[in-house]
């Protein structure tokens, strides 16, 4: 007679939660960080600081009502930390703005001056305030819409437009005033 358990295959327990996050998020997450700190190894330290506060909390996951919203903000938090902590003269160049402030001509001089223009760019993002320069990265760097924006952070489409408007115009204001 053979024993119960000799019967019993070894079914793998299902995945934790906080891996489970880590599983559909970590490219995003990633890529968000790199953006905002243009390198590899300081968004790989933000991925690793979002999901180790998580771990933290130990069996407290509740990322309610929207998880993504709520990864990608930690993601832009932890990059701003980042970037804010970096001296002027270590600032490492964003590899990308936007498309239309990526230049096609890449001779020695433009590559140059598009370093310079995206070192810039990441120096006055991180002189926004907190929400906007989350709304700022989700929006330019991300791809949101202000509507997207709005129900990721909990407020109103339009207080995203005011706040990028301003952010805009603020960093145009700073930019034009450096070049």
């Amino acid at each position: 007679m053979l024993s119960t358990a000799s019967h019993l295959k070894a079914v793998p327990s299902p995945p934790n939660q906080l891996e489970q996050l880590f599983r559909q998020h970590y490219d995003q997450i990633f890529r968000t960080a790199y953006r905002v700190t243009g390198n590899a190894n300081d968004a790989e330290d933000v991925l690793q600081t979002v999901f180790l506060r998580l771990a933290r909390r130990k069996n407290d996951l509740a990322l309610a009502p929207n998880p993504q919203a709520y990864l990608l903000r930690a993601a832009i938090n932890a990059s701003l930390d980042i970037v804010r902590s970096r001296t002027i003269n270590n600032l490492v160049p964003i590899d990308e703005i936007t498309p239309d402030h990526i230049s096609t001509n890449r001779n020695p001089e433009t590559q140059q001056a598009d370093r310079e223009l995206r070192a810039l760019v990441q120096s006055e993002i991180s002189k926004l305030s907190q929400n906007s320069a989350e709304m700022f990265v989700l929006k330019y760097f991300e791809g949101y819409d202000n509507k997207e924006i709005a129900q990721m952070l909990g407020t109103s489409h339009l207080v995203v437009g005011v706040l990028l408007h301003r952010a805009r115009a603020q960093m145009k204001k700073r930019i034009a005033s450096v070049l």
